[in-house]
């Protein structure tokens, strides 16, 4: 993020901060969201990520030009400012659309819900650390790649993205791994297919091959089960599955 800001700086570009992933992590000794390296950082609050709204999600800004464009988006582009307000008021009921915005407005217990996450990201967050620490000491020696730690970052460890070593593990291929841990009750996932390979994108003039690095991620890349209720029993489960089906 510091040198993607540091090019914006350069050629005058603006950086809207995707931190869908990260909230409760930290980089270089900020708090991610505090906006020191973007125009904009947007967080989402989907249900499974680690606070959740049920749907929805929040952006922040230093800006206070770009927050309050954005509470218009939020809301029709209806203001009760006098300030921002054409006309003067014709009473306590008055309000003027300056905007063409949207209906993005959160419902109040969707707040609710989010506020009393909120009270407990840290408790979270440190959850997802302990177990992802244990997962890094029980896979070691396995054929895989396990996540890295940036030392000037602290990860939220939304997911815990296991890569397969593919030439250690012939005749086995990525596909049969997954199932196979499916099979054994691993509700595992992958995150995600590279955006280019999709049809919209391809008709757009996108092809496969280029992005290499994207796609060769894809093709070995198995997020296994990482939430804060994660009991030890259950983390020993998907630790013996792969153990077992990689021996294999």
């Amino acid at each position: 993020m510091r040198a993607i800001h540091e090019l914006s700086q350069q050629y005058g570009f603006k950086v809207v901060e995707d931190a869908s992933h990260a909230i409760g992590g930290r980089y270089r000794d900020g708090a991610i969201g505090n906006c020191e390296y973007s125009d904009i950082t947007v967080f989402s609050f989907h249900p499974v990520k680690i606070v959740t709204t049920a749907e929805g999600g929040m952006a922040l800004t230093n800006n206070s030009a770009l927050a309050e464009q954005m509470s218009l988006f939020r809301s029709h582009g209806i203001t009760r400012d006098p300030l921002q307000m054409t006309r003067e008021s014709e009473g306590p009921w008055y309000y003027e659309q300056i905007a063409l915005g949207y209906n993005y407005r959160m419902t109040d217990l969707q707040a609710a819900l989010g506020a009393s996450q909120m009270q407990r990201l840290q408790e979270y967050v440190e959850r997802r650390h302990e177990i992802a620490a244990r997962y890094t000491q029980e896979l070691e020696g396995l054929p895989l790649v396990l996540p890295k730690q940036a030392e000037f970052s602290y990860s939220a460890y939304h997911l815990y993205v296991i890569r397969l070593d593919l030439d250690a593990i012939i005749p086995l291929t990525h596909a049969e791994v997954f199932q196979s841990l499916r099979e054994r009750d691993i509700l595992v996932n992958l995150h995600y297919i590279p955006v280019h390979t999709q049809p919209y994108y391809q008709k757009m003039g996108f092809e496969c091959g280029d992005f290499p690095n994207a796609e060769a991620y894809y093709k070995t890349a198995i997020s296994i089960p990482m939430f804060p209720t994660l009991s030890s029993d259950a983390q020993d489960k998907v630790i013996a599955a792969l153990h077992d089906v990689l021996a294999k």
